[in-house]
């Protein structure tokens, strides 16, 4: 119907390569059109014990894809006798978003980590294009969230100050999307594993 606002879901998810470190978050609200359906959302995930994804979009998709990754990388490992890098988890991901282009996983998706040759990040679409980049948001309130990024993100950052930035980035898009709120969730990356954290905002 003309005028109508789409069911389809917002949120603000970011991502943030830092000093031997990867920031992954976003903020709880799983909302459709109007209705806020859940101030609980997940929308990061550990794929690897150095591999993580947060996503955009709806749930569903978003956990279908992480878990059928996250069997491949534990079949690689078994495999090849040594864990994934980073660039082949994206890759994968953005094989299996490829073949299901014709009936698509609804899910902008940030996957990130940190291997042998050090943090990286990549940012993947609906239909599989992955694109490395030192920092991105992706979701309805990735516009406010970019800004600040744009503004404030420098290489070589310590991972209290990346943070601080992405909390400050989820903070200014929530004030200006109503599909984005609730707190945050992150998830950082680190050669020690993966520490998750959540936030008040």
């Amino acid at each position: 119907m003309a005028g109508e606002m789409p069911y389809l879901p917002g949120a603000t998810t970011i991502g943030v390569v830092c000093k031997d470190a990867v920031i992954l978050a976003s903020e709880r609200r799983v909302s459709y059109g109007y209705f806020v359906m859940s101030r609980s959302g997940r929308k990061v995930f550990k794929i690897t014990e150095s591999i993580g994804a947060a996503c955009a979009g709806l749930v569903s998709d978003m956990q279908v894809l992480v878990r059928e990754v996250a069997a491949y990388m534990n079949l690689y490992a078994f495999d090849r006798g040594r864990p994934p890098n980073v660039k082949t988890a994206a890759k994968l991901m953005g094989n299996l978003l490829f073949e299901r282009r014709l009936f698509p996983y609804i899910t902008q998706t940030i996957v990130g980590g940190i291997d042998d040759e050090g943090p990286s990040l990549y940012v993947l679409d609906v239909v599989g294009s992955v694109i490395q980049d030192k920092y991105a948001s992706v979701g309805t309130g990735a516009e406010m969230a970019m800004g600040l990024l744009e503004a404030e993100y420098r290489d070589g950052m310590e991972v209290e100050e990346a943070k601080d930035m992405v909390t400050k980035a989820a903070k200014v898009a929530i004030a200006r999307d109503v599909a984005s709120g609730d707190g945050m969730d992150l998830l950082i990356l680190t050669r020690k594993g993966v520490e998750e954290q959540s936030v008040n905002l």
